[in-house]
């Protein structure tokens, strides 16, 4: 298999504060970033324009997303308390003490009203929006901080989770304990990822030992490291519309990989300093990244 002819385009650079996560929007040109600043912006890639911004408290947002069906932009925060605006009337929607502790990482049901929320506190929290959000579901296991949840795109009903303590779990929504642990990585886990091809389905994680590893979801084994980020990497994705790996770093570049044969096609450097999340979305080639200077989006096809 021969390499991935790639070329990247950069469609958009805002500089900002320390940008902790992005999200693009699934059907405006809008790209959602929040910043350890404690101000969630919408930014205009198009008109290269803020449409919108929030500031939310005075503690680092460190995960923000978008939900389309609501126009909703749902936030967890340092200050432990998840809010909910509507990015259209700039109207508060919710707040609410979530956890114990710092909130590292959201995520969105595609079809359900429920919204995952993983924190310092080690646990992880399920919240059904429909029934004025309350907290339908604890899930207990790791035994230190949750830095990430993110849903199986194959089946909604199972989720992942990245810990520091060095292990990535997979959990059944109905179910309080994991059904298996993911051990591997020499140190802590900051991000996991899902990445389906065809009928197969398999995890990316992203380590504090400075490797992303591929993890066979039915055999639970390691398939593959991938190995070259001088520094802790704090955000994984595979892209559901290409066939690559991308990999982030607190070393301040992005490693694109191919999907396929795990080979290194590109190392980016942007110049905004390390990298904190990747975003996208399907149907589209664009992917967003956070940086500690700003804000980066580039158009990514390949031959």
């Amino acid at each position: 298999m021969q390499s991935l002819s790639l070329k990247l385009e950069e469609q958009f650079v805002q500089e900002s504060e320390r940008v902790k996560s992005v999200d693009l929007h699934p059907t405006e040109p809008w790209i959602l970033a929040s910043l350890y600043s404690g101000t969630v912006c919408i930014w205009n890639h198009q008109t290269k324009k803020m449409e919108k911004s929030f500031k939310l408290t005075d503690s680092p947002v460190r995960s923000a997303k978008f939900i389309e069906s609501k126009h909703w932009v749902v936030a967890g925060a340092d200050d432990k308390f998840i809010r909910v605006y509507n990015y259209d009337t700039m109207e508060k929607i919710v707040e609410f003490e979530a956890h114990d502790d710092y909130i590292r990482s959201v995520a969105v049901h595609p079809t359900l009203p429920y919204l995952l929320s993983a924190s310092d506190d080690k646990v992880v929290k399920l919240w059904d929006w429909e029934k004025g959000w309350i907290c339908s579901q604890i899930f207990e296991g790791h035994s230190h901080y949750v830095m990430q949840v993110a849903f199986n795109p194959k089946d909604t009903n199972t989720f992942a989770t990245a810990s520091l303590d060095g292990t990535i779990k997979i959990w059944n929504i109905g179910s309080p304990v994991p059904s298996f642990t993911l051990e591997g990585h020499s140190k802590g886990v900051n991000c996991v990822g899902y990445f389906v091809c065809g009928d197969k389905t398999s995890l990316l994680s992203g380590s504090d030992d400075y490797t992303a590893k591929v993890w066979d979801y039915q055999t639970k084994s390691c398939v593959q490291t991938l190995e070259g980020h001088v520094n802790n990497v704090t955000a994984v994705c595979v892209h559901p519309e290409l066939p690559i790996i991308i990999t982030a770093s607190e070393d301040e570049t992005i490693r694109i990989w191919h999907a396929a044969t795990y080979r290194l096609e590109n190392t980016l450097n942007y110049n905004l300093e390390r990298v904190w999340g990747i975003g996208y979305t399907k149907g589209s080639h664009q992917v967003v990244f956070g940086c500690d200077k700003g804000t980066i989006m580039v158009k990514i096809n390949y031959s």
